[in-house]
This record gives C-alpha cells, sequence and structure tokens, in this order.
C-alpha cells in the first residue's frame, strides 16, 4: 500500500510541475516545449513501476517497467533481427512502393477524369477492407518471407497516399493556374513549378499517415504466416509462451521506430514546406 500512496503523490506532484510549466512565463520556449512531455512520460513510468510492485500484478497481466528494460536489454540481438525483418524490409519495402506507386497514379487521375471517377470510389473501397482478411490471402499469394509483408503494406498505404496526393494536385485556384497558362507553361512545367509545390502538404500529410499504416501492416501480417523471425511472430510466439516482458519489448522497438519514422517525415516537411503557413 505504501508503493500506492507514493505513486499517487509523484502523480500529483509531477501534475503540479507541468501545470506551473505550461503556463508559466517561459511556456513557448523550445526548452520547456521538450520537458513537459518528458515529464509526463516520466511520470508514467514511475507510477507504472510503483502501481505493479505495489498491487502485486502478476507478470502475466501486466510486467513493471524495469523487467520490460531487463528483457530489452537482454535480447538486443533477436529484437535487432526481428526489427530488420519486420520494418527494414516489409514496411520500409512496402511504404516506398506503395507511396511511390500512389504518386504516379495521382498524376494519371490528375491527368484523366476517367481515372478520377473509376479509380478514387474503387480505392474507398479497398481501403475499408480489413486487414486480416487481406493479410492470409496475400501471404499465400506472395509466400512467408518478407515479400507478402510488403504486399500487405502496399495495399494499406497505397489509397491514403493517392487521395492526399490527388487533392494536393487539385489545390492551386483557377488565377494561378489562368497565370500559368499566361506564360504559355505546357503541363510539366505548371505541375513542377506550380502544383506540386502548393500539393506538398497534402503529399507529406499521406507520407506521414502512411508511416504508421505500414507498420501496423507489416507487423499484423506476420501473424498469419512468417519465417521464425519478425516482429509479429515474435509477439505472437511470446503471447503463447506467457512471456509479456517480450510483448512489451517488441512494443517499445515497434513504438520507437514508428516515433523515429514519423519523425523524420515531420522534418523533411518542415524543410521544404517552410513557406507554408502550417509551418511558421
Amino acid at each position: 500500500m505504501l508503493l500506492v500512496v507514493l505513486a499517487l503523490l509523484v502523480w500529483i506532484a509531477a501534475w503540479w510541475l507541468n501545470a506551473r510549466l505550461a503556463n508559466g512565463a517561459q511556456a513557448g520556449t523550445r526548452a520547456v516545449q521538450l520537458l513537459v512531455p518528458a515529464i509526463f512520460g516520466g511520470t508514467l513510468l514511475i507510477v507504472w513501476e510503483l502501481l505493479v510492485r505495489g498491487l502485486g500484478v502478476p507478470l502475466v497481466i501486466l510486467p513493471a517497467p524495469s523487467v520490460i528494460a531487463e528483457r530489452f536489454a537482454g535480447s538486443i540481438p533477436i529484437l535487432w533481427a526481428d526489427f530488420s525483418q519486420t520494418i527494414l524490409k516489409g514496411a520500409l519495402g512496402g511504404y516506398i512502393i506503395g507511396c511511390g506507386a500512389a504518386f504516379v497514379m495521382a498524376i494519371l487521375v490528375d491527368r484523366s477524369d476517367f481515372l478520377r471517377r473509376g479509380l478514387l470510389p474503387v480505392g474507398n473501397f479497398v481501403a475499408a477492407l480489413p486487414i486480416v482478411g487481406t493479410a492470409p490471402i496475400l501471404v499465400m499469394w506472395f509466400g512467408f518471407d518478407w515479400q507478402s509483408k510488403a504486399a500487405v503494406v502496399v495495399v494499406m498505404v497505397f489509397f491514403p497516399m493517392l487521395v492526399n496526393t490527388v487533392a494536393g494536385l487539385r489545390e492551386t485556384d483557377q488565377m494561378q493556374r489562368d497565370l500559368m497558362a499566361t506564360y504559355a507553361a505546357s503541363y510539366w512545367q505548371s505541375l513542377f513549378k506550380l502544383r506540386l509545390p502548393a500539393a506538398l502538404p497534402f503529399i507529406f500529410n499521406g507520407l506521414k499517415i502512411s508511416t504508421t499504416l505500414a507498420l501496423i501492416g507489416a507487423i499484423v501480417a506476420e501473424f498469419f504466416g512468417s519465417p521464425t523471425v519478425g516482429m509479429g511472430f515474435r509477439i505472437s510466439t511470446s503471447v503463447g509462451q506467457l512471456a509479456l516482458d517480450m510483448v512489451w519489448a517488441e512494443i517499445v522497438v515497434a513504438a520507437l521506430a514508428g516515433s523515429a519514422f514519423y519523425g523524420l517525415m515531420a522534418g523533411l516537411e518542415k524543410v521544404l514546406t517552410f513557406w507554408h503557413p502550417s509551418q511558421r
């Protein structure tokens, strides 16, 4: 019970400190903007540790952060092999293929009303299909290695990227397009000098959405068939063995990879769309 009371006191103290920082005179500084979420995250881990220890929660229900960290540190070779198989091969390969194909298709859709009217409704239909239904089919088609996981990722990221890119290419108004016409600009000159720059916020929106979809798709696809390596395979087998500390270690790897991937896209967006009001 003492640990439970201590967890409550830690939460109250951290809440008071974060409220002071968030509402203080220095709230807009970069240091405070980084410190507030860091304090919140650290407090969450401390309270988690104290509550699990104080209430005697079994390992198979919820392991303590210290137990997860110990398993993480002792399983780095396994986690790296799983990361390479799932993220570097399946998720990243499917992400590049899916987003690249969607970008090219968006250019074609932009030039053809036939494709826009016919393909986008089909895309909405395919995007609504549940991954647990399509993943086993693609695994049977492409085999149990990383290629089938990349195929699942392609299906998941293609249409969100396509829809966002098509919307971005239509972002310019008629006056801007008429101005390019008065300069006798060709379609491709207008595309590269006017419409693609204007579409960049939409394109990066699709890229950022696709980062999380790619990660989820690659991991879930491994539940339906995988070699004896991969994050989805490890999570599935560890749950069967009641090794919840290993499951949480894989979740930590997935969270870190997803955050880094999303942060990379957000950083590129900030560099390339510095002129946009959303970046000011």
